[in-house]
């Protein structure tokens, strides 16, 4: 046990210096944590999973609440309604592409039954929100593009969790109405989003009062935990709903929601505290999990390795094709659809999801688990090589060449 806080300790006050290095380097943190745990874990053996307990998955929930909570705190009502119809068609296409290509391969190479080997293929069809969102942030990305990807992130963790779910369903009661699938997706994000709106007006309206009483400062935090588990409660996405409570607390004004009564006009929903005491608690969780996480990585099947670097490439390459579809529209620079392309790495919701089908006694539950903890280490590794490598002019103009975008002149931003 002592061993097991000290290393917690330690581990905390290396990411701390990891996330000063992030802004200089481009290498994700999350990524040098996960190595952290590959090395304390299966290499020389000094933890194990079992030393942290079974938290695992709820600290991961916790963590993606949070993150998307501050990601909906960011995000411009303006830039948002702009950018909807873009994140709709690469959020759908990807998904849907990736999903299919994981799957094909969990099929024929991993020789997974076709539900486990689709389950497998939703599980990793999304893009990991604990990844981009701070990637876009330190990146400087465009707003609009930038606000893409963020949906992006948070709309794909909706369709694997509900994908995810709905094939549970088949497992257990052997078969799903395809109707009713659709129906339950348009309404856990539909839904999600109204209760998410309908959330931050009820915190509006007693936001003024909370703040008189002592040590309030993570009422906010309680109330987004509420709001997340009432949503799940009644069958719909509490990810959406936390996203969409963070868009409408930020941007209250802009949805005239200070015409409702009670509500004041003046009222600072987030201040500077509130929103550095989130960022606090979102980096204090990421950084436990992503080390668990490579603690928990198993090394022994050398096919699964393999598969799961097949997987990671070909929806890389596969990525890069839809950016340039997708960001065709000249409003996009090279620059902002080449980190597009590079943007889709896997992370908390996959792993979060990968455990599930074990847990119901999935046929190939554990490959399930063990391939998607390899491909978040083999995607996001990939992730951060492509971005550390694009400041060089002949990458640059490779991608150019590819996504058919002009070089800009130094110092554009190419």
């Amino acid at each position: 046990m002592s061993t097991t806080i000290l290393i917690i300790g330690l581990m905390l006050f290396f990411a701390h210096f990891l996330s000063m290095q992030f802004g200089r380097t481009n290498i994700p943190d999350v990524l040098v944590l996960m190595l952290v745990g590959i090395v304390i874990g299966p290499l020389l053996g000094i933890v194990t999973p079992d030393d942290f307990g079974k938290i695992g998955s709820l600290i991961a929930t916790i963590a993606l609440v949070l993150i998307l909570f501050e990601g909906g705190t960011t995000l411009n009502l303006d830039i948002l309604g702009k950018s909807l119809g873009t994140t709709g068609l690469l959020a759908m296409v990807s998904f849907i592409l990736t999903t299919a290509v994981i799957a094909a391969i969990g099929h024929y190479t991993l020789r997974l039954e076709l539900l486990p080997a689709i389950m497998l293929g939703v599980t990793l069809g999304n893009t990991s929100s604990s990844v981009v969102i701070p990637m876009v942030n330190s990146l400087k990305m465009s707003n609009k593009p930038g606000t893409v990807l963020v949906l992006e992130s948070a709309l794909t963790d909706v369709l694997s969790i509900v994908g995810v779910f709905a094939l549970l369903q088949i497992h257990t009661e052997g078969g799903v109405v395809p109707g009713r699938l659709l129906g339950t997706v348009l309404a856990s994000l539909i839904f999600a989003a109204v209760i998410g709106l309908l959330g931050g007006i009820g915190w509006l309206m007693v936001l003024g009062k909370v703040r008189n009483f002592p040590n309030t400062i993570s009422s906010t935090l309680a109330y987004v935990f509420i709001v997340y588990g009432l949503t799940e409660m009644l069958g719909f996405s509490g990810a959406i709903a936390a996203l969409a409570l963070g868009v409408s607390l930020t941007n209250f004004q802009k949805f005239h929601l200070y015409r409702i009564p009670y509500i004041d006009k003046s009222i600072v929903p987030l201040n500077e505290i509130d929103l550095a005491f989130y960022r606090e608690a979102v980096f204090l969780l990421k950084t436990y999990f992503f080390v668990y996480l490579g603690i928990s990585i198993h090394f022994s099947d050398a096919a699964l390795a393999v598969s799961a670097v097949s997987m990671v490439s070909i929806v890389y390459l596969m990525r890069l094709g839809l950016a340039r579809l997708v960001f065709r529209d000249h409003g996009y620079g090279l620059r902002d659809t080449a980190i597009a392309s590079m943007m889709a790495p896997k992370g908390l919701a996959s792993a979060v999801l990968a455990t599930l089908p074990l847990q119901f006694g999935f046929a190939g539950g554990e490959i399930i688990r063990d391939t998607t903890y390899m491909v978040v280490l083999v995607s996001i590794t990939l992730t951060a090589l492509l971005v550390m490598i694009y400041p060089n002019r002949y990458t640059q103009r490779l991608y150019a060449f590819v996504l058919k975008k002009p070089v800009s002149a130094p110092g554009t931003g190419a």
